[in-house]
């Protein structure tokens, strides 16, 4: 292994990020290693600068080999491990085997870097325990009859609970602006409703005439949108739950009838659990992803902004990152 060096935030609110050398990383059992080709930049890690900043410990867990040399994405989860080999911002990245895949030649790793956080929250909204619990994605799926409602198709993750939830069996109706009808489809969605609408509740309603609801799902997070799609689950036919990507909300803001839940991506990392059912990362990175990306089956969405490259181009790509909220920032390595 090379040296590795990393991009360090050594204190509270120090800029520029600190590019230095730091320690090898090696595997602990159910862990590999790879060598970090893209990386993307989230909004919680430009936020993590203006928080309390953290050290790591080392943590390990069990094995499950990927064969040595395979291109593969995957999630890094120190902000849930506090363990720093699980970093990203780094040369190597020492990842949950269960949360990474493997990719085809023909996806390049900017494109790749794309998925892994959207990815991990979609899976946690519709396959957790505390999500929607829907049927496990398959390339092909056992129709269910039920519909699911995404509010805000054309996130990171909307465009992935869209195509998560086609693979799990599911119809989709999303709400997105009107001049993205036609990108929510081509990812899957049945229906798409206008959510600058004055009416889009209503509209909702009508569009799920004759369905019935699998639950729905608010990618966006606010308390304005987290409502909206409580109040359209309430006037809806099925599964009155809401699961959002909010960090907290208040039971008032639930209609009568209807349940809520806010989800994390981490939740679905799951090793320790000996119930397969359970184990959400595997489900999808290990079982579906791999085939739906080699059968072109699965959308990288949205296109990823590209920042720079090297680790010294993290600090700057953060920036950008909090100036275009709906971008997916990535930087070369």
């Amino acid at each position: 292994m090379s040296i590795n060096y990393a991009a360090f935030l050594v204190g509270h609110k120090r800029k520029p990020l600190w590019v230095g050398e730091t320690e090898d990383r090696y595997p602990d059992e159910n862990e590999i290693v790879v060598k970090n080709a893209a990386v993307a930049i989230n909004q919680l890690d430009w936020k993590m600068q203006d928080m309390p900043w953290v050290m790591f410990n080392r943590r390990g867990q069990r094995r499950y080999p990927i064969p040595y040399g395979d291109r593969v994405l995957g999630h890094a989860l120190s902000f849930a491990t506090e363990d720093e080999r699980h970093a990203g911002f780094q040369n190597y990245t020492v990842l949950l085997s269960n949360m990474a895949s493997p990719i085809p030649p023909s996806l390049s790793f900017e494109s790749a870097a794309v998925l892994p956080l959207g990815l991990s929250t979609a899976s946690a909204a519709l396959f957790h325990e505390d999500g929607l619990m829907l049927p496990k994605p398959s390339l092909n799926p056992v129709k269910t009859s039920t519909t699911v409602l995404i509010w805000g198709g054309t996130s990171s993750v909307g465009s992935n609970a869209i195509q998560l939830a086609v693979a799990a069996g599911c119809d989709v109706i999303v709400t997105a602006s009107s001049k993205n009808f036609e990108a929510v489809k081509r990812l899957g969605a049945d229906w798409a409703v206008d959510y600058n609408d004055g009416s889009v509740i209503e509209k909702l309603k009508e569009a799920f005439r004759g369905r019935k609801l699998a639950g729905a799902l608010d990618t966006i997070g606010r308390e304005k949108t987290f409502k909206q799609t409580a109040e359209a689950v309430s006037q809806i036919d099925g599964v009155k739950t809401v699961v959002s990507t909010i960090d907290d909300f208040e039971d008032s803001w639930l209609p009568p009838g209807v349940t809520g839940n806010a989800i994390l991506a981490v939740s679905i990392r799951g090793l320790e659990d000996e119930d397969e059912k359970k184990n959400v990362g595997r489900m999808v990175y290990e079982d579906f992803l791999p085939d739906a990306l080699k059968a072109g089956k699965y959308r990288i969405a949205p296109d990823p902004l590209i920042a720079g490259k090297g680790l010294g181009a993290i600090q700057a790509a953060l920036e950008t990152s909090k100036r275009t909220p709906g971008k997916k920032v990535v930087v070369s390595i």
